[in-house]
């Protein structure tokens, strides 16, 4: 059975440990870096700013479930009768069913961005939430106040954001 180490004993070793090893040391250092989660960076922005995004931000996610819900009934809810017109279900020309389904595939696209945009939304809330918000995630700069105010759910500062879609 091991003992347990003090807090004393155990800075001891590790003194030891980088006396006599210091490359190993290192190595060890530098893959906890990368492994470390990203810090958290807090900017201040005053509580009267924060609640004027926070607005934004659920007016913003009001209307996109509206649009949601208005695309779904349009295109799921519907029987394919219903979406032709036609008195039976079936069709006889193969372009009226093609248009169709492009209109369907189409629809269920714009519902699915307005999703993501939806969860990117709820993504900023959060980080209301836990005062990060306006801190970039990638250089933990501040987002500038245009920007926030024209996409207030973004996560990234203006180069960031194009250094990310350059990699893309």
């Amino acid at each position: 059975m091991k003992k347990k180490t003090s807090k004393k004993q155990a800075k001891k070793i590790m003194k030891k440990t980088v006396k006599n090893h210091p490359k190993k040391v290192k190595k060890a250092v530098k893959k906890q870096q990368k492994r470390a989660p990203e810090k958290k960076i807090k900017v201040k922005i005053s509580r009267e700013e924060l609640i004027k995004y926070k607005s934004i931000l659920l007016d913003k996610k009001g209307s996109l479930l509206k649009d949601i819900n208005h695309i779904s009934k349009d295109t799921l809810n519907k029987s394919q009768r219903d979406v032709t017109g036609e008195l039976s279900g079936y069709t006889f020309h193969m372009a009226d069913v093609a248009t169709d389904n492009y209109d369907r595939d189409f629809g269920l696209g714009l519902a699915t961005a307005e999703q993501k945009v939806v969860w990117e939304i709820d993504e900023a809330l959060g980080r209301i939430n836990d005062k990060t918000f306006g801190s970039c995630q990638s250089c933990g700069n501040k987002i500038g106040k245009e920007r926030l105010l024209a996409i207030p759910y973004t996560k990234f500062c203006k180069e960031c954001q194009q250094a990310e879609e350059r990699k893309k």
